[in-house]
């Protein structure tokens, strides 16, 4: 089975922009140059985003496949499809990598368990349940995402499809 997605870099520093491009071919096994474009957003960084299709499976893959280097902030999306939930992953040099699990119309899911851990944590007098809501719906990662989504408006897109 497979499904689509985006990946958006959203700030890269220059040095590292090769590098993504090699982590990126080694998941959907094609060779990949991406459009790159300068952030405004963070003077000195560079944006590209693409689509792409491939398994089930590969947004988690590009993710950890991006993951490890600190001064990159991404995210990766892969739609729903009739196998398996749609995901989102988002990274920060700040609060690293959040992930979600998303519906047919694009809304988180949060499972039970964590649902009921956050209530948990609330009563117990250990956080604000507000607060555990916005972190399990991943508001931190959107508040400072958010200035590099806007400055990548009208971004050219591309379309990449694993080999299988």
């Amino acid at each position: 089975m497979t499904t689509r997605g985006v990946l958006y870099v959203h700030s890269a520093p220059r040095a590292l922009c090769p590098h993504v491009e090699w982590a990126v071919a080694g998941v959907l096994g094609v060779r990949v140059t991406l459009d790159w474009i300068a952030q405004p957003a963070a003077p000195g960084t560079w944006r590209a985003e693409f689509s792409w299709q491939g398994a089930v499976g590969t947004a988690s893959k590009l993710a950890s496949a991006l993951r490890g280097w600190h001064l990159l902030r991404f995210e990766v999306t892969a739609e729903p499809c009739a196998t398996a939930e749609g995901e989102r992953y988002s990274s920060t040099p700040d609060l690293g990598i959040f992930h979600a699990v998303t519906g047919i119309h694009g809304d988180i899911l949060i499972p039970e368990d964590r649902l009921r851990a956050a209530v948990v944590r609330a009563e117990g007098g250990e956080s604000d349940l507000a607060a555990e809501v916005a972190r399990l719906l991943g508001k931190p990662w959107d508040d400072e995402l958010e200035p590099f989504r806007h400055a990548g408006e009208g971004a050219p897109v591309r379309w990449l499809h694993q080999v299988v």
